[in-house]
């Protein structure tokens, strides 16, 4: 890594307390880039003087560097799983040990549409099963502006393409002109979003969640931007933070690291779905 390049993140660290010394050495490299050649800086060290006299360019360096690309159902067949295999499970064995409360965490949520696309399936699944259960959806991630627009719950069309019309129509309302769609106020009010960092050091899950004890946590796409060591710190967290019989969701692209392979067991072969041993 560009020597500078590192100047620059440390000057982040210093001034806003984010690490990304871990993130892939390439992949910040190519997205500061896009900063730098915007801003017509003709190289690191002089980019970097351009940030520390001008502040508001840091907030554009964390756009770049924390990108959120989702949409609800994301990879429809790990949601057709989760709707037809994974939740009826957990719920089955809940009722059995007389637990009405479901944990979730959707770690790296982006603008919300993951934790949102699982409070509604759960809905959906009680509702046609006539049950009645307590959801806790806990979603976090570090980009501010992503979870104010999480709230909000306000998405373009794009953001919906995947989810069925039945489901639209009971979960969405459209907006006047036409072009977007809110999550109505049912779903949102299940969904707690906060600001966490996973490499916090003196939090190993959200604090909102207190205590953690999850029974599904998704982590997908969030892995990939950090290296081995740093993948090790969050695997074990995500394993401490999951309860006794607890299910771990990964990206298409994921896996566990060969020190956490023996802590995951894989529920399907063809699915980055697995559950805790």
């Amino acid at each position: 890594m560009d020597s500078w390049l590192k100047y620059i993140l440390d000057y982040l660290l210093e001034e806003r307390g984010f690490d990304f010394s871990g993130y892939n050495p390439s992949m910040v490299e190519r997205r500061i880039a896009q900063r730098l050649t915007a801003i017509g800086c003709k190289d690191f060290s002089d980019y970097l003087l351009y940030v520390k006299e001008n502040s508001d360019e840091i907030d554009n360096i964390l756009d770049v560097l924390t990108i959120n690309v989702s949409r609800f159902f994301r990879n429809t067949l790990t949601f057709e799983l989760l709707a037809e295999r994974i939740l009826p499970t957990i719920i089955m064995e809940k009722l059995e040990r007389n637990d009405k409360s479901i944990r979730v965490w959707s770690a790296g949520c982006a603008m919300g549409e993951e934790p949102y696309s699982v409070a509604i399936v759960l809905d959906d699944l009680l509702c046609r099963e006539e049950l009645t259960m307590d959801l806790h959806i806990f979603a976090t991630d570090i980009d501010s502006k992503s979870l104010d627009g999480a709230v909000k719950a306000l998405y373009p069309i794009s953001s919906i393409e995947n989810i069925k019309y039945r489901l639209l129509r009971k979960y969405f309302t459209q907006t006047q002109s036409g072009q977007s769609f809110q999550v109505v106020p049912e779903i949102r009010e299940k969904v707690l979003f906060s600001f966490y960092d996973m490499l916090d050091k003196k939090h190993k899950v959200p604090p909102e969640s207190i205590f953690g004890n999850f029974d599904l946590v998704f982590c997908r796409n969030l892995l990939i931007y950090f290296n081995t060591e740093y993948q090790e710190t969050i695997f074990e967290r995500l394993h401490q933070s999951l309860n006794q019989n607890g299910y771990l969701i990964l990206g298409s692209a994921e896996a566990p690291t060969i020190k956490y392979q023996r802590h995951f067991k894989k529920v399907f072969d063809f699915s980055t779905i697995y559950k805790k041993r």
